[in-house]
């Protein structure tokens, strides 16, 4: 009895940290560049003004952040605008703005458009 019930722990241990491991936060970038600058803007997308990465998070709200995080912006005469949005596990998250960076509240994109690091191409 003591062994069967060692195995069904364990089992319920190793389907408890497969899930964990399993949980997938996946985070969707546009980039929009400044006048002549696609190329430099896109590269972290490989060439392309659209991509998605595999984010690092073990839970929905860490997912969020890194989706958050991705809005910032460092290249202000390279990168105009972003919009980011997110999933985890498959569950569309919502960031509370619409395409275009403006406020709504079941808004997917995270990217608010007058943030002081976007929209600032000289």
């Amino acid at each position: 009895m003591k062994k069967r019930l060692s195995l069904v722990t364990f089992t319920a241990a190793f389907i408890g940290i497969t899930s964990i491991a399993s949980a997938e936060c996946t985070v969707d970038y546009t980039r929009t560049a400044c006048k002549g600058q696609e190329a430099i803007s896109y590269k972290k997308c490989d060439g392309k003004q659209s991509c998605q990465k595999v984010k690092e998070a073990d839970s929905l709200h860490a997912c969020w952040q890194a989706a958050l995080k991705s809005c910032n912006n460092g290249r202000l005469d390279i990168t105009k605008y972003k919009k980011i949005t997110a999933t985890y596990n498959g569950q569309q998250l919502i960031g509370g703005h619409g395409p275009m960076g403006n406020p709504a509240k079941k808004g997917k994109n995270f990217c608010l458009n007058s943030r002081p690091d976007l929209n600032q191409c000289q």
